[in-house]
């Protein structure tokens, strides 16, 4: 009985993470991809602005 008490917490944290994989995978792209792509290239975009507008502060 050893062997049970041995090998559930693993086989638990194994379930739980191939749970957990298979949510974030379903989660990508769907309606709100396009949004959150928009999101990321605006942000992309004031980080870059400061670089190519030469603006060195030093």
């Amino acid at each position: 009985m050893d062997y049970v008490s041995a090998l559930l917490p693993p086989v638990v944290m194994a379930a739980f993470f191939i749970a957990l994989v298979v949510t974030i995978v379903k989660s990508q792209g769907g309606p709100n991809k396009a949004k959150e792509d928009a999101a990321v290239d605006a942000a992309l975009a004031r980080a870059d602005a400061p670089r190519k507008s030469g603006g060195d502060a030093a």
